[in-house]
């Protein structure tokens, strides 16, 4: 189970974990053992609330497929039980990101002592430059 607040979390079986085989290097074990996990997660059969679901169907992510199912392949480690554990672990930071709100900027002007300070610097960059010019110019 994976508890994303007090009240809301994601029970074990709406979340589907296939072990398949892993790609890449790794001589004659990655022939043989299914050690990388395909975890999939149905967005709109879970228990989440409908404002999550969605925050995560309208997620411009490449892990969720037009059906709105998210899929995560994880073949990081070499054993099952470590890919298995990397896999939930992203899809808990998945739907985490969408639970936090931004905060809407508000347009504010800069303060009368700043502009002046800005102001003397530039002044006193320019007269810095001036004084590195050659005398006979």
């Amino acid at each position: 189970m994976i508890k994303l607040s007090p009240y809301i979390f994601i029970n074990d079986d709406q979340i589907e974990l296939i072990p398949i085989r892993a790609q890449g290097a790794g001589g004659q074990n990655v022939n043989k053992v299914s050690s990388a996990i395909h975890l999939r997660f149905d967005i709109a059969n879970s228990t989440l609330p409908q404002l999550y679901k969605e925050r995560l169907l309208a997620l411009r992510d490449r892990r969720i497929s037009k059906d709105g199912i998210i899929v995560i392949k994880a073949q990081l480690h070499r054993t099952r039980e470590k890919n298995k554990v990397d896999a939930l672990q992203r899809l808990e930071e998945l739907v985490k990101s969408i639970t936090v709100v931004a905060k809407t900027r508000r347009a504010t002007k800069p303060s009368r002592n700043s502009q002046r300070k800005r102001l003397d610097s530039k002044t006193k960059h320019g007269q810095n430059k001036q004084l590195r010019r050659n005398s006979y110019d």
